[in-house]
């Protein structure tokens, strides 16, 4: 068996892997509150080569894994009110059309037709009495304060709720920039000291920069590990060729 075929062919499917992370990073660079994922590669086991000298001779074959980067992405002013961002550690709890808690870092808020204040995609956004809503009569322009009060005019109608986690590499991505909580061993606590800023949201955390880079080495890599394939498939293509004209 030729140990290095397999080992490359993986190599290849890994960086095949890296490859579609980095685009997904790009094509997300410029998505409000986006964390970025990364690829980490590392190897296992997987049999024994024929004994030499006595001694097990172990092969082991690269994988890669991917993990969520939370880092905080640079907090970019928009002007629009009902807009906030989450300068520090959290997420904003909003209601899925499931009915269940999602979580996100995108505050790109808005009202609604009925004075609710919902996510981009429409969800109800939470807070520390259920969720947000202006009646039409209600003058005035919707600020938000460094706590995370949602007033209109004069009239305050609570705070967002943010939430933090201990672990937040453990949440499940839902799509759209929200997560979810796998089960309840993911400890939440709510944020008793949110630092708010009204007005903004938060950018990617993802560089168009740095994913290119990283999109050239992926590249490099996948190509290096195909032409190791070529270099076994000719040399067993000789050995076949010259062996079977071998006459006795």
């Amino acid at each position: 068996m030729t140990i290095e075929l397999y080992q490359a062919a993986a190599a290849m499917s890994a960086n095949a892997r890296w490859q579609e992370v980095i685009s997904e990073n790009l094509a997300s660079a410029s998505v409000p509150g986006f964390k970025r994922t990364e690829m980490a590669f590392t190897s296992f086991e997987v049999g024994l080569m024929p004994k030499e000298a006595g001694k097990d001779l172990k092969y082991s074959l690269p994988r890669a894994a991917t993990s969520t980067v939370f880092t905080l992405g640079e907090l970019q002013s928009t002007g629009v009110s009902t807009h906030a961002a989450i300068d520090g550690p959290g997420f904003f709890e909003v209601t899925l059309p499931t009915g269940e808690s999602g979580y996100t870092r995108d505050g790109s808020f808005s009202l609604d037709a009925a004075g609710l204040l919902v996510s981009k995609e429409g969800h109800p956004v939470a807070s520390d009495t259920g969720s947000i809503a202006f009646d039409k009569a209600t003058r005035g322009e919707v600020s938000i304060s460094r706590d995370g009060t949602v007033s209109k005019g004069s009239e305050g109608r609570g705070r967002l709720k943010v939430v933090t986690f201990a672990d937040p590499s453990k949440l499940v991505a839902v799509g759209g920039g929200f997560w979810k909580v796998p089960d309840a061993s993911i400890k939440i606590t709510d944020e008793p000291n949110p630092s708010i800023r009204g007005g903004f949201v938060e950018g990617s955390n993802a560089s168009s920069v740095g994913e290119m880079v990283s999109m050239i080495n992926a590249m490099r890599l996948f190509e290096a590990n195909q032409k190791v394939i070529q270099a076994h498939d000719e040399r067993m293509g000789r050995a076949i060729s010259e062996l079977g004209g071998t006459t006795s």
